[in-house]
């Protein structure tokens, strides 16, 4: 059987109040080039991604297709479209477009069909690489769904609502997650639509969903594989981070 077609949602809308910076931090500069820039050359140069929906802030869109997308020719790039209020509006608008549904933006509509698989990555994750992209698509033809992260190091604590030790969990048992997370396309669109049905019963009950899995694990039986990442495959978030990335890029090829 051939390989299936693989589109990416590149997540670009946060506005990182983290990062304590007036420029939001998917663009900020990490070595003379924006921080999303990373993830999207990572999809560009990959042979596991076909197209990639990239979800910014709704007022940033055409500064993203001018300075971003055509500046460094990410040919890739089939829609930019408007994300959400949360990170999971925001996957739900990239879905639509993703399945051709929306045209927020996008030139090439309808750049995945329900047949494919669905790679959601973070565009502040900026040391994907194609091996993670591999290890990805071999997992989710085989489980439907997988995610990419790797076992904890350190001991983890769950607290009470004091700050008190209540229980030392397994770390055997214990994976940080990443990004990707994949799923086959159908079944994505289907938990996120779910999602979208319910999610003020969710709110109003105090549930959070905080990731894609979680959105399946929830909304369909289907279980969720985890895969390895890679310890590198930090999220940046604070300026510490940023020290880090520098550290990381050094001796890597840009």
């Amino acid at each position: 059987m051939g390989k299936k077609r693989c589109t990416a949602i590149v997540l670009a809308a946060g506005r990182g109040s983290r990062m304590k910076s007036g420029v939001a931090k998917q663009y900020m500069l990490l070595r003379g080039r924006p921080l999303i820039w990373y993830a999207l050359h990572a999809v560009e140069e990959s042979s596991v991604i076909d197209d990639c929906i990239l979800v910014t802030g709704a007022e940033d869109i055409s500064y993203v297709k001018e300075e971003i997308v055509a500046k460094y020719g990410f040919s890739k790039v089939a829609a930019v479209v408007a994300g959400g209020k949360e990170r999971y509006d925001s996957v739900y608008n990239g879905l639509q477009a993703a399945a051709g549904s929306s045209g927020q933006g996008g030139e090439k509509p309808g750049a995945s069909d329900e047949d494919g698989y669905i790679f959601i990555q973070d565009g502040a994750r900026p040391f994907l690489t194609e091996d993670i992209l591999e290890r990805c698509y071999e997992a989710v033809a085989q489980d439907h769904a997988c995610v990419a992260g790797m076992p904890v190091k350190d001991t983890i604590k769950i607290v009470d609502e004091s700050g008190f030790a209540r229980q030392t969990p397994d770390r055997n048992f214990m994976w940080q997650v990443q990004t990707p997370q994949v799923f086959d396309a159908a079944l994505i669109i289907f938990a996120y639509k779910k999602l979208m049905q319910e999610k003020e019963r969710l709110l109003r009950e105090g549930i959070s969903i905080t990731d894609d899995a979680m959105v399946v694990e929830t909304f369909t039986d289907c279980k969720v594989r985890l895969v390895e990442g890679d310890y590198t495959n930090i999220k940046v978030t604070t300026p510490e981070d940023m020290a880090v990335a520098e550290t990381l890029l050094d001796g890597r090829p840009c």
